[in-house]
């Protein structure tokens, strides 16, 4: 009876164990699957402004991202609104859009790279709703006080 009792424990408590690690190899495939799916999630390509000017027919209407430089002086904002009308460049082209909401500081500095997010229709001004401004490197601005130097 003993013997019986005792391969009754040992069983039973190995019966524990392979459930135990099927719970934690069901526990970390989960995590790892949310993981991927945030990750993937969170990469999001951007654009210059030169691509999605020559590729408007793979993006239109999607979310896309798209990189560049604010265009001296093209930034317009009527009165008693939040609507702001603006260019934004790569070097080689140049494209209208559109904010409505608060734009951050850095956004008006002439180093600070621009990505907006938002959508694009052909003809029309790119559609931001999400404005991120890199900020400027500061060995740019470093090398602009010594040019004034």
């Amino acid at each position: 009876m003993e013997e019986q009792e005792q391969e009754n424990k040992k069983s039973g408590s190995l019966g524990n164990r392979v459930k135990i690690l099927v719970a934690f190899i069901v526990l970390v495939g989960a995590l790892g699957y949310f993981s991927f799916l945030a990750f993937k999630g969170a990469t999001v390509y951007y654009y210059t402004v030169s691509e999605i000017m020559l590729e408007p027919a793979t993006i239109e209407g999607k979310m896309v991202r798209v990189s560049g430089k604010l265009v001296p002086d093209s930034f317009s904002r009527a009165d008693d609104s939040t609507v702001a009308h603006f260019m934004l460049t790569d070097g080689d082209r140049v494209m209208s859009a559109v904010h409505n909401g608060v734009l951050p500081d850095l956004f008006f500095n002439e180093h600070s790279e621009i990505i907006l997010e938002g959508s694009h229709v052909p003809q029309h001004a790119f559609d931001s709703q999400n404005v991120i401004v890199k900020c400027p490197s500061k060995y740019v601005a470093i090398a602009d006080e010594q040019k004034d130097s």
